[in-house]
């Protein structure tokens, strides 16, 4: 699975993108799981963020949602903040 997360916005305005292909880890059925919560809590109309907040787009294995800040689920900060981090 590739999991893609794109960070637009901010009061600097700088974009950061970060990927992370969870076929040869370990932990890929724990990413996949959050992977599909965080789709699932996307559905819906484009939510509207905040001003100089974040905006993200997350793309999961093509299946692409866009949320913001502050109202992002549970599931979509943990896989936000997991490929940040861990991405390349």
């Amino acid at each position: 699975m590739l999991i893609q997360v794109r960070r637009t916005g901010g009061f600097a305005g700088i974009e950061r993108v970060a990927e992370v292909d969870t076929s040869a880890l370990p932990d890929a059925p724990v990413w996949h799981e959050l992977a599909e919560r965080a789709l699932a809590d996307g559905q819906g109309p484009r939510p509207t963020g905040v001003r100089d907040g974040f905006s993200y787009e997350i793309t999961v294995d093509g299946r692409t949602l866009h949320c913001s800040d502050p109202r992002l689920s549970e599931a979509q900060r943990a896989l936000i903040s997991h490929v940040l981090k861990e991405g390349a």
